[in-house]
């Protein structure tokens, strides 16, 4: 059975300490790629935790696929990957990120 949910890890160059490197999303697969949760991590490895992605946002527009934004075709800067429900639930839980700042 396919899950109606996906978990992504999304790597950004790094800007300055103000600009998250790392962005986790939780994808709802069924409602046009919207995000349910989502989380940033930063240089210092803060995490910031956000359960309502869309709150302050004018135009609700969907997560691209990996694919897409590996083909760079959202722009240059970044490098996206697949993870697991676990791995994503860990750092949300825990709200600790040890993982690489960087695709490696």
């Amino acid at each position: 059975m396919k899950s109606d949910v996906e978990y992504i890890q999304l790597f950004m160059e790094y800007e300055s300490d103000e600009m998250p490197m790392v962005y986790f999303y939780e994808v709802d697969l069924k409602d046009d790629r919207l995000t349910l949760r989502e989380m940033e991590i930063f240089a210092d490895r803060t995490v910031k935790i956000d359960k309502d992605p869309y709150r302050d946002v004018i135009e609700v527009c969907p997560i691209p696929t990996v694919d897409e934004l590996n083909a760079k075709v959202w722009g240059e800067g970044f490098y996206a990957t697949i993870i697991s429900k676990e791995e994503f639930d860990e750092i949300w839980n825990t709200r600790i990120y040890s993982g690489s700042l960087v695709a490696i």
